[in-house]
């Protein structure tokens, strides 16, 4: 083959590479939004739509992201008024990273006088149905929460992203969006809610009468009371009677899927060791993490490797970065963590998962403020209430049943 003929070919495989790759960058967003699975719509909004047991004439709004989750919009819309609610339409949120050449400085500064607006707006919907990508730093978000900061309204919330209901494990990869919103529909669609609701009210009881004790193989062994705190059970039920029944603002904020009981304990009864697996802290690794806890609050800091880099966070978020936030503890046995490829679905919410949480604590009824939150999940716990084991080694002792009370 001769000298030119090989750099023509080579020159033609080249302009075919580039044809491809001008295609694949131009339809970067179409490509992406493909790798999410095409759920069941219909059945999807069915279910939402029921955990808000609507009241005939009730007034329902969606908040939603453009580029999410929009092929579910008509059907929710659709089941709203099929049940004899009222359909306000949906807000998509107005992100100020599209892709689009705005000048910077020039949207955000807009949320202010946007959510006074919308708080008008917002003054006679009785539910509202958040979707992915929406979050509470938009306006329409914001101001459908401080109605329900008020004691009126409730919301259903659907946070089905990769980026922060995922929770990885030490060394294991992150599931594909695709396997993600698999999951996800089938525990929507498939939860004994009821079951659900008995087990979360059962262990609310236990909580009252006892000390509850946490321990893991690898040294936490903490105490605290809840006494008379709120009790937030995310149990699915995001009717107006259960709503109107609450003390705290998630109390009136639903989450779908469903699974997690939350308090914030009594702060001077909580006392004892954490034992951190492989953790990152101020964006930096660190090993053997130990913290000790008197009457709430952090007393000692120990560490294999990386000792500092908990101090410069906890330096950073001040006073609360250095209080014990929250107890929280799954419950739902469809949300437990995969034996291939583990991961933690859905926030800890499924059965024998816990969190024990750091910082401000005021959105569970707790005397901590401060704005820091620090979200810490455990996985082979054992907790006792009283001389009740309720978890053993991360696994749910007290399983949901279809049996009474």
């Amino acid at each position: 083959m001769s000298p030119f003929y090989q750099s023509l070919k080579h020159g033609r495989f080249m302009l075919i590479y580039l044809i491809i790759l001008t295609a694949l960058v131009s339809r970067t967003p179409e490509l992406i939004a493909q790798e999410r699975r095409t759920l069941a719509w219909p059945e999807v909004a069915r279910k939402i739509v029921a955990r808000l047991s609507l009241e005939p004439g009730e007034r329902v709004i969606v908040i939603a992201h453009p580029d999410m989750f929009q092929d579910l919009v008509p059907h929710l819309r659709y089941e709203v008024i099929k049940t004899g609610g009222i359909d306000l339409g949906v807000i998509n949120i107005l992100a100020s990273s599209a892709p689009i050449p705005w000048e910077t400085g020039i949207i955000e500064p807009s949320y202010g006088s946007s959510r006074a607006v919308y708080r008008r707006m917002f003054e006679e919907v009785d539910a509202g149905i958040m979707l992915p990508g929406a979050v509470p730093a938009h306006p329409a978000y914001a101001a459908l929460q401080e109605r329900l900061k008020s004691g009126q309204g409730r919301t259903i919330h659907i946070h089905w992203t990769e980026d922060n209901s995922v929770i990885p494990l030490p060394g294991q990869p992150v599931p594909s969006l695709y396997e993600i919103d698999g999951i996800y529909q089938s525990v929507l669609l498939n939860t004994n809610y009821g079951a659900l609701s008995r087990i979360q009210r059962r262990f609310e009881r236990a909580l009252r009468k006892g000390e509850v004790h946490v321990a893991t193989p690898l040294g936490t062994d903490l105490r605290f009371q809840v006494g008379s705190r709120p009790v937030n059970r995310q149990d699915g039920d995001a009717s107006a009677r259960r709503a109107d029944a609450g003390v705290i603002l998630i109390d009136r904020e639903i989450e779908l899927p469903a699974g997690v009981i939350r308090v914030a304990p009594v702060e001077e009864t909580v006392s004892g060791i954490i034992a951190f697996p492989p953790s990152q802290w101020d964006g930096r690794p660190v090993q053997g993490l130990r913290l000790r806890f008197e009457k709430g609050q952090v007393i000692e800091i120990t560490a294999d490797t990386g000792e500092d880099h908990v101090r410069a966070e906890m330096d950073k978020a001040g006073a609360a970065g250095r209080y014990f936030r929250e107890f929280a503890l799954g419950f739902n046995p469809e949300l437990t963590i995969p034996d291939h490829r583990p991961w933690i679905p859905y926030y800890g919410y499924g059965a024998g998962v816990i969190r024990l949480s750091l910082g401000d604590n005021s959105e569970l009824g707790g005397a901590v403020s401060g704005g820091y939150v620090r979200w810490n999940f455990f996985t082979d716990s054992t907790i006792a209430v009283g001389n009740e084991v309720w978890v053993e080694k991360g696994k749910l002792v007290m399983p949901v049943t279809d049996d009474g009370e």
